[in-house]
């Protein structure tokens, strides 16, 4: 079953992979391996079923601030609340539980403060375990932690609540429980002072833990070929049964050292800019009033920088689905207002990744957001039944 999955992930367009190596036997559903899905991060309320259904999305995921919890019931958040509905609607969920050290120490072990935050978690798992088909247990935790604490502290704070969501599982929903368990996300991987005893620990415990099916990354790149450093180091180090998730990825990088470049000057003209006006005025004029579909569309056309990676999305799930290894990808689904807050040309440019322009391009009058020039690989990279 899962041979003949992966096999019909593949039966795409061009843009899709033209071979992938057979699927080893996980527990994550057959259909799950090579798809590409939508991900929403905290702005899980921007989900429109419309957009969803356009691009011929079957995958969603945002993730869940634990803190939130001290907020009123997990079940009512809109993450959870939202990410249940649209599974009772068909879709296949992946929710990922977000811990933000980045300002205060990890809880020591055996700390009210670590029984404090077990006791949070106790409260989301009921809301989520059984109904999300993938529960990712972190975000990014070499980036939502302190810099001095990215060793043994992370590991053992987050084996820990690795231990705890595994024995829930196993008391609560069963051996046929719908959810699966994966590690994430590593970050940078394509920096060699990112792969630290860490890093390497976190593999361990992955590769250890019968009940982990995996680990997830994020490779936001400056090229294409960096994502294969990630590859390299994760594969090398998992077992021969488990899968990745790649639930954020993108070439913000790459998109962020073209932000004080002069846009064209037959854009500059047609438009009435400046001569050598810059690539984040032109962002940052569209944030503050929206573009017309077309002009958005030509400001990227005329972009050399933009243009020359226009087969990133098609390249990368290449990449991806070719280890036999990918579970699910799921990839910027649309503008939001952090993106678009003060943009200024120091700014990461999240905003070009996205599928749907929302926010620098005026809505369809059907109601649905202006499509990014992403939207016609991602339908291309789904699979044809869909």
């Amino acid at each position: 079953m899962l041979r003949l999955a992966v096999a019909a992930m593949v039966a795409l367009s061009a843009v899709a992979s033209p071979a992938v190596a057979s699927a080893p036997a996980g527990r994550v559903a057959d259909d799950a391996y090579g798809a590409l899905g939508a991900n929403f991060n905290e702005n899980i309320d921007d989900l429109d079923y419309g957009e969803l259904q356009e691009a011929r999305a079957g995958w969603v995921r945002g993730f869940f601030p634990m803190p939130a919890v001290n907020q009123g019931d997990p079940a009512q958040h809109v993450a959870i609340r939202t990410l249940n509905e649209a599974s009772g609607r068909g879709y296949r969920t992946i929710l990922s539980l977000k811990f933000p050290y980045n300002k205060a120490s990890f809880p020591a072990p055996g700390s009210a403060k670590l029984a404090a935050e077990l006791a949070r978690l106790d409260k989301v798992l009921p809301t989520v375990m059984g109904k999300a088909d993938i529960l990712v247990i972190g975000n990014e935790p070499f980036i939502e932690s302190l810099p001095a604490e990215r060793d043994q502290r992370l590991n053992t704070f987050y084996e820990t609540v690795a231990r705890h969501v595994i024995d829930y599982r196993r008391e609560r929903c069963g051996a046929d429980c719908r959810t699966t368990l994966y590690m994430g996300a590593l970050n940078r991987l394509d920096l060699p002072d990112r792969r630290t005893p860490a890093a390497e620990r976190w593999m361990t415990f992955v590769r250890q833990t019968p009940e982990i099916e995996g680990v997830d990354i994020h490779p936001h790149v400056p090229t294409v070929e960096s994502t294969q450093l990630f590859l390299d180091y994760i594969l090398a180090r998992m077992r021969t049964d488990q899968t990745f998730l790649a639930t954020e990825f993108s070439l913000v990088h790459h998109w962020k050292k073209h932000l004080k470049d002069p846009v064209a000057a037959t854009f500059a003209q047609k438009y009435g800019f400046a001569p050598g006006t810059q690539v984040w005025q032109v962002i940052k004029a569209a944030a503050d009033e929206p573009f017309s579909q077309a002009k958005w569309n030509d400001f990227l056309a005329s972009s050399p920088w933009f243009t020359s990676r226009s087969g990133f999305l098609g390249n990368q799930m290449r990449m991806f689905r070719g280890t036999g290894r990918l579970a699910v990808a799921t990839y910027g689904f649309k503008q939001d207002d952090a993106m678009v807050k003060d943009f200024g040309p120091t700014k990461d440019p999240w905003l070009l990744n996205s599928v749907y322009a929302s926010h620098t391009v005026k809505p369809r009058p059907s109601g649905l957001s202006a499509p990014s020039p992403w939207l016609k690989s991602f339908q291309a990279l789904q699979p044809s039944t869909r």
